[in-house]
């Protein structure tokens, strides 16, 4: 029973991490595949198995390089979110699909199916976000929230994968926070 719960966690953490960062939890899952040499920390079962791959790490790597320039830039961040909205809920598909393979009970169109919908909700409310940052300092502050995201999607992602249910947790209350904020923005923009 743990081990199911555990395994939803990881897939829902993942996931999640995935909505603000396609290639952050991808590298962190494939890289776990790999090592330990010995007994690595994820065991992912076919077809899931190929992100473990060398070829696969490395241009998950580049692609994480690329996607963390292009977040930074002010306009380019934009294009890049417009881009990342088909490659960010396929990335959760993958991930949930891949994580929860625990769970012989799921089917695998249902598991893709959460891990888009829950990366998909991820990146919609931080594409709602980012016009709001974008408007409020003149673009000034998309670097920094940009690396805020990165860091919110490798600690979630590397809890997903060592202590899953907390990675969930603080998944939920960073979602709350980023709706609490744009639901505030929103109220002030109808009130002047």
């Amino acid at each position: 029973m743990f081990e199911a719960i555990s395994g939803l966690s990881a897939a829902f953490g993942l996931s999640g991490s995935a909505g603000l960062n396609a290639y952050i939890p991808l590298l962190v899952v494939a890289l776990a595949a790999r090592f330990p040499m010995s007994d690595p920390l994820v065991k992912l079962q076919a077809p899931f198995d190929l992100l473990g791959s060398w070829w696969a790490i490395g241009l998950i790597a580049v692609l994480l390089v690329i996607e963390i320039v292009a977040d930074k830039i002010p306009a380019i961040d934009t294009v890049n979110d417009g881009i990342q909205t088909f490659i960010r809920p396929a990335a959760g598909a993958i991930l949930f699909a891949g994580s929860a393979n625990v769970i012989t009970d799921i089917h695998p169109i249902l598991s893709l199916g959460a891990g888009l919908l829950v990366a998909g909700g991820v990146h919609a409310t931080k594409a709602a976000a980012r016009p709001v940052v974008t408007v409020t300092t003149a673009g000034v502050g998309n670097p920094v929230v940009s690396t805020l995201e990165d860091i919110v999607a490798v600690v979630v992602s590397l809890l997903a994968v060592v202590l899953p249910i907390i990675a969930a947790v603080i998944l939920l209350v960073f979602l709350i926070f980023i709706i609490t904020i744009v639901r505030r923005w929103r109220r002030r923009r109808m009130v002047v």
